[in-house]
């Protein structure tokens, strides 16, 4: 009799834990945002969030207002789409709210990378070192070098200048833009003497175009792999890719080449230092890749294809850039020397710079997440006052909230390449309800998780759209083209991709 009680009490407790872990049992306390778990346990709204993340979004907000928390997948997420909340949670400190463990899972799924305690100093420090400031003004160099070696090597090869070419604008801009970063960042074949430099450039053309056919078979499978939902075959493939790249980025290969960045070269130097295995290291290095090229060329595909669609607008950024380039004594005409763009001269296109930024917001869509690692308060623009509680996730989704919000943004799905500039060049400020906004466009997150490469990003996008309208003429093969929809299975991991490409040609003007 004895037996049969124990059992029973074992099959009661286990029954009652299981339905604890799927969330059976969870409610909704006082000042708590409103709580909606799904009708399927534990998975909650999983499914429906991996759908279409902005759609899904769109419904609770409708339903439950700014802030709300739903069951995902065996987690509370709280979503706050109120800005004036975003400074509260970017700022707060990390022993509230922690970034660093959705992240460091993430990473070791996606890139086999396993964070050390010390990474976020080490990628902040060389990132204030080399992507910002004079270091910056380095880099710029470098990509501009290797634009040129990618953009520019047929004028020297006496093939006919002024031929019309053709190509899909996607995978034209994702794939110069991809491999001059990816040039100008791990290095390039290295070279004896003058005689042997068009060789070494050949080869740098030949292999960082290979890489990027590569690069592209993972970006397609990132999503999936991400969320975990890849099949069988998806799988093989996914980890056949990872071996490649972490053998191709291995750390005894990048030390061979010439010109690593200092980026690359002082995080490989501070990783050895704190003891971190070659193998894990040629990981990283994988990481950095991806962190570093996955948006600028989806970016560029998106900045040229809104001019081309936006006459008014191309002929103002093009004025501004031929303008810029007169000043600068580098006017594009026949005889000329190949363009030098600086960063100087960058800092001089105001109008650039704001179709960049109107550009992101329309097509960058990150979830920003941290961790809840205890009870905090957190106050509306209107007052109310709600508690997150220990153990959930806080996320923040600014492609809806702030960048597609018209209160913020009026006519927020048209593309106004003046949007972010005055008429003195002077950046725009931005209300809601006649309260200034901090936050109004997020697309390199915030706070201590902000990208840290985001001026050089920022850079090498202005740096190839600008030797794109002061060196080429371009147009849409159909002038009728229709904008393509966005890839929806991407919300969340920062530019969004066309579901499918779109046709232009180019010639050069000189």
């Amino acid at each position: 009799m004895a037996l049969w009680v124990i059992l029973l009490c074992t099959l009661t407790v286990s029954f009652l834990g299981g339905l604890y872990l799927l969330g059976t049992f969870r409610r909704r306390r006082p000042n708590e945002p409103p709580l909606d778990k799904g009708t399927i346990p534990w998975l909650g709204y999983a499914l429906d969030f991996r759908r279409d993340s902005s759609e899904f979004l769109k419904g609770m907000q409708r339903r439950h207002g700014d802030i709300f928390t739903v069951l995902i997948g065996g987690y509370y997420f709280t979503f706050v789409l109120d800005p004036f909340c975003f400074g509260a949670i970017v700022k707060e400190s990390r022993s509230k709210l922690d970034f660093k463990t959705f992240a460091s899972k993430l990473v070791l799924r996606v890139f086999g990378y396993r964070p050390i305690k010390a990474n976020y100093n080490i990628v902040h420090e060389s990132s204030t070192k080399h992507l910002m400031g004079d270091g910056l003004t380095v880099m710029i160099q470098a990509t501009m070098e290797n634009f040129q070696k990618l953009m520019f090597f047929h004028v020297s090869s006496g093939e006919e200048k002024r031929v019309w070419q053709e190509d899909g604008l996607f995978y034209y801009c994702y794939n110069i833009v991809f491999r001059a970063g990816y040039l100008a960042l791990y290095g390039t074949e290295p070279h004896q003497g003058a005689a042997n430099k068009e060789k070494a450039h050949e080869q740098d053309r030949i292999h960082s175009n290979q890489l990027f056919h590569e690069f592209r078979k993972y970006d397609r499978l990132f999503p999936r792999l991400a969320y975990a939902v890849l099949s069988a075959k998806d799988k093989r493939e996914a980890e056949r890719l990872k071996r490649l790249f972490w053998s191709v980025l291995s750390v005894k290969n990048c030390w061979q080449k010439d010109n690593i960045s200092g980026w690359i070269s002082d995080q490989d130097k501070l990783l050895v230092e704190n003891g971190v295995p070659e193998y894990m290291r040629d990981r990283y290095m994988f990481m950095l890749l991806w962190a570093s090229q996955g948006n600028t060329g989806p970016t560029a595909f998106w900045l040229l294809l809104y001019l081309m669609k936006h006459p008014e607008a191309m002929k103002a950024v093009k004025d501004e850039i031929d303008k810029v380039s007169r000043q600068s004594g580098q006017e594009v005409k026949p005889g000329s020397p190949l363009t030098n763009v600086t960063r100087d001269m960058l800092n001089l296109c105001p109008l650039l710079d704001s179709a960049l930024e109107e550009t992101l917001r329309l097509v960058a869509a990150p979830v920003l997440i941290r961790a809840v690692l205890q009870d905090i308060s957190l106050k509306t623009g209107s007052g109310t006052e709600y508690t997150l509680r220990k153990g959930d996730r806080v996320a923040l989704f600014p492609h809806l909230s702030v960048q597609m919000n018209p209160e913020i943004h009026p006519e927020p799905h048209k593309f106004k390449y003046d949007r972010f500039v005055n008429p003195d060049g002077t950046k725009k400020e931005f209300y809601r309800n006649g309260k200034k906004l901090k936050y109004f466009s997020m697309p390199w997150g915030a706070g201590v998780s902000i990208c840290p490469g985001r001026f050089f990003a920022t850079a090498e996008v202005k740096l190839f759209v600008f030797l794109m309208l002061s060196c080429f003429d371009l147009e849409l093969v159909n002038r009728e083209e229709e904008i393509p929809a966005i890839d929806i299975s991407r919300w969340g991991f920062g530019t969004m991709q066309p579901v499918r490409d779109v046709q232009f040609r180019y010639r050069l003007r000189f």
